[in-house]
C-alpha cells in the first residue's frame, strides 16, 4: 500500500509530488494524458500567463525567463516537464482513474478504466477542470446552424478568416480570445462581436497575477473574504491591451437567443453569425469521486482548503479558490500542495 496517491500529473499533481518527494513518502502520481503539462498543451498557442516567469513558478525550482514578456503556454509545458524530470517524480501516464473506494479501515482503492488498481493511505485528487468545459443552455442552440466550440477547443484565429464570429465571455479567456481574432478578421473582412454579461471590468493595466496572489495571501492571512474578484475580471496583458487601445475590443450585451443563421435580442436585434465560441470557463473534473457521496454546497464539494472534511485521507488540489486561494495557479498552488502532503501524511 502507498502512503498516498495523487491523481492527476498537470501543475497541482507535481506541486504534491514536490512535497512528497521532500517528506520521503511512498507516492505515485497516475495521469490521463500521454505526455507532461497537464492541461496546458491543449490551450491556444497566444495564451499568456497574466504574470512574468519569476512569478509563474512551482515550489522548488523557478521557470526560465522568456524574451518576449510574459510566458506562452509552450513555455509553461516545457517548464513543467523539465520539473518533472528535474525531481525524478514517479508520474505513470495514460492512466484515467474512473474511482475511488473506500477501503476501511486501510485507506482507499483507486481504480483506472482498464482494470488496474492502487491501494493508498491518502489519495490526493489534481484532476483540475480542463476536461469539463461548461456551455450554458441557450433557447434556440439546437436550430443554429453555425459552428460552436468552447474555449478548450480553440486553437487560434486562422480558421475563422472572414466569418462573422460571436465570442461569448467577459473573463480572461474571452478578452484574450476576442483579441487574438480581432485583427486576423479585421484583416480577412470578417467581424468579431464580443458578447459579455455586463460591462468588461478590466484591472489597473499595472496589475498582473503578482498582486493578484498579494490579494489573494492577504485574503487568506486575515480572513477577510475579500478577493481578486473585487479588482476585476481581466487581467490585461500585452495583447488584451493593444486590441482594446486600438479600439478592436468592443463589447455588447449577451444575446438572448439563437436563430438558424445567427444570434438575436430581446430588443429585435438580430445578427448573422457564422460562429460561436463559448469562453464560459469549467467545471471540476470529479466524477470519479463520486461513490465517496461527498457533501456539496452550491455544487462545490464542501472543503476546507485541500481537506475534505466528510473522507478523512481525501484531499482536493487547484481547483479554484474553494479549496484554496489561488491554488489553480502556478505561484499559489505551492502553498496547498504542502499543507495537503503534511495533511496526508499526518504530520
Amino acid at each position: 500500500m502507498r502512503d498516498v496517491v495523487v491523481i492527476g500529473g498537470g501543475q497541482a499533481g507535481l506541486a504534491a509530488g514536490f512535497h512528497l518527494t521532500r517528506a520521503g513518502a511512498d507516492f505515485e502520481i497516475l495521469d490521463a494524458s500521454d505526455g507532461p503539462g497537464g492541461a496546458w498543451p491543449h490551450t491556444w498557442p497566444s495564451l499568456r500567463l497574466f504574470s512574468p516567469a519569476d512569478h509563474s513558478s512551482l515550489p522548488g525550482r523557478r521557470m526560465h525567463r522568456t524574451d518576449d514578456g510574459n510566458p506562452d503556454a509552450a513555455h509553461v509545458v516545457e517548464y513543467l516537464r523539465g520539473y518533472e524530470e528535474y525531481y525524478g517524480l514517479p508520474v505513470r501516464r495514460g492512466v484515467r482513474i474512473v474511482a475511488v473506494e473506500r477501503d476501511d479501515p486501510d485507506g482507499f482503492v483507486v481504480r483506472a478504466a482498464d482494470g488496474r488498481r492502487w491501494r493508498a493511505r491518502a489519495v490526493i485528487s489534481a484532476t483540475g477542470t480542463w476536461s469539463r468545459p461548461f456551455v450554458p443552455t441557450c433557447p434556440g442552440v439546437g436550430g443554429f446552424r453555425g459552428h460552436q466550440i468552447h474555449s478548450a477547443g480553440y486553437r487560434g484565429p486562422e480558421p475563422f478568416g472572414g466569418r462573422r464570429v460571436v465570442v461569448v465571455g467577459g473573463a480572461n479567456s474571452g478578452a484574450q480570445i476576442a483579441a487574438d481574432l480581432a485583427g486576423h478578421l479585421q484583416q480577412s473582412d470578417g467581424e468579431l462581436i464580443w458578447c459579455t454579461a455586463g460591462p468588461p471590468r478590466y484591472l489597473p493595466d499595472h496589475v498582473d497575477g503578482r498582486e493578484l496572489f498579494r490579494v489573494a495571501t492577504a485574503s487568506v492571512r486575515s480572513g477577510s473574504g475579500r478577493g481578486v474578484a473585487e479588482l476585476g475580471d481581466i487581467v490585461v496583458v500585452p495583447p488584451v491591451r493593444a486590441a482594446r487601445d486600438a479600439g478592436l475590443l468592443v463589447a455588447t450585451p449577451m444575446f438572448d437567443r439563437f436563430h438558424p443563421g445567427g444570434v438575436e435580442w430581446d430588443d429585435g436585434r438580430r445578427e448573422a453569425v457564422d460562429a460561436v465560441i463559448w469562453c464560459t470557463g469549467f467545471r471540476p473534473a470529479l466524477g470519479h469521486l463520486r461513490g465517496l457521496g461527498l457533501s456539496r454546497v452550491g455544487g462545490r464539494v464542501v472543503a476546507d482548503g485541500p481537506v475534505v472534511p466528510d473522507v478523512p485521507g481525501l484531499f482536493l488540489l487547484g481547483y479554484g479558490d474553494w479549496c484554496g486561494a489561488a491554488s489553480a495557479t502556478l505561484i499559489g498552488v505551492g502553498q496547498w500542495a504542502k499543507a495537503a502532503v503534511a495533511a496526508a501524511l499526518g504530520r
